[in-house]
């Protein structure tokens, strides 16, 4: 695939390139006035007419390709570009092979993407989610994982006289049937957002049947997501670990922003619970974004902020006083002393690790310090000064 060249009636209108593709080049094309994107498949591929391969391996490059069609045709099936509610999902267009290679074609769209949806207001936050996961519930409810969700895959773009921002979900290749995923060695998503299932499955492990990949898989990489949007970066794990779901495998919590409200943090703990059954659907996940501030950042005081792990809470320290969170404000008191006719103020002396005796002369009602922020009336007895 070259500029310049014609595919099936589509012509190359850009340089073909491999970046962000993974097992395929893509390219933007032309056709009958409309603009494409056009993805070619580097694999599997179909013998070639009157190649010398064997009967034998022709056979199983045949099983291999029909296997192919068979997902890709019927996840587009499922997938109408017409569905209600579709409007945000970028389906594939056409899907065919030319030669011994395959091609998906999808609409153009702006590529451009928000940089930085953590510095969103909570409203805009919250509507964004909400996108995103009415186009997976909509996925859900017709029983497809989309199977290689992540930031990459999920365009976030805001329409001109539109005061919100939507999230475009796109690339439906690695998509499945929930609990019919590709074998261990074609299945494809992202280790850094794959669920723990998922990478046991890809690791061989044979406690992990292909049944359990369901569409739980796509909640974990949310819930993943979802921490990233509001925070601008992934839970936190032990180095050790290469990935979150790696992690869990271990028996490892997750460490959460401690600025996400409580609410938040226990939506995205059960979102990446280790067992896929645990995991909240979509529309759990939608009920709690009815409040926008849940997606608000909280500056806890010290010692106010709840651990972000599963173990017993440890009490913090008390709430500083109003007004004195930060250390910037001095209080004082101020002792109005009676001398008579005049009166004078003096600032209260610094506390001592033991009460201060009380000054000579001083009344049984005079012993009481003042109590800070707060006038005291102290009445000092200099003897008698009454006027003759």
């Amino acid at each position: 695939m070259r500029q310049g060249d014609e595919i099936a009636g589509y012509r190359v209108v850009s340089e073909p390139t491999n970046a962000n593709g993974g097992k395929c080049m893509w390219a933007f094309a032309e056709k009958d006035g409309h603009q494409y994107f056009l993805k070619r498949f580097l694999e599997p591929k179909r013998p070639r007419e009157g190649s010398t391969a064997s009967a034998a391996s022709r056979r199983i490059r045949l099983e291999v390709c029909q296997e192919f069609e068979d997902r890709h045709r019927g996840i587009m099936k499922r997938l109408r570009p017409d569905a209600r509610g579709g409007g945000n999902l970028v389906l594939a267009t056409d899907f065919f092979h030319e030669g011994s290679t395959y091609y998906k074609v999808t609409e153009r769209i702006d590529t451009s993407s928000l940089e930085k949806p953590q510095a969103l207001e909570p409203r805009q936050k919250a509507v964004l989610l909400k996108t995103l996961a009415l186009s997976l519930q909509l996925l859900h409810d017709i029983d497809v994982v989309h199977g290689d969700l992540k930031p990459l895959n999920v365009l976030i773009q805001k329409r001109d006289g539109v005061a919100f921002y939507s999230a475009k979900l796109i690339d439906f290749d690695d998509s499945y049937v929930s609990g019919r995923p590709p074998g261990r060695q074609d299945v494809v998503g992202d280790s850094l957002y794959g669920a723990p299932e998922w990478r046991r499955y890809v690791q061989e492990d044979e406690t992990v049947q292909p049944e359990l990949l369901t569409t739980a898989v796509d909640v974990f990489a949310l819930g993943l997501m979802t921490h990233y949007y509001l925070t601008g970066a992934l839970p936190g794990h032990s180095e050790r670990y290469g990935s979150p779901a790696d992690a869990v495998n271990a028996g490892e919590s997750l460490t959460l922003d401690p600025r996400l409200s409580d609410s938040m943090q226990g939506l995205i703990r059960a979102m990446t619970a280790p067992v896929p059954r645990n995991r909240p659907r979509m529309v759990t996940y939608l009920k709690a974004l009815k409040d926008p501030q849940v997606c608000a950042l909280v500056h806890r005081r010290p010692g106010t902020a709840k651990p972000t792990r599963t173990e017993p809470e440890v009490p913090g320290p008390a709430d500083p006083e109003p007004g004195v969170a930060d250390g910037t404000v001095t209080r004082t008191s101020r002792i109005r002393a009676n001398l008579g006719r005049g009166k004078v103020s003096a600032p209260t002396p610094p506390p001592s690790s033991s009460p201060p005796s009380p000054p000579t002369g001083t009344t049984k009602d005079e012993e009481a310090a003042p109590a800070a922020g707060r006038t005291s009336r102290v009445r000092i007895n200099l003897g008698d000064r009454r006027p003759s």
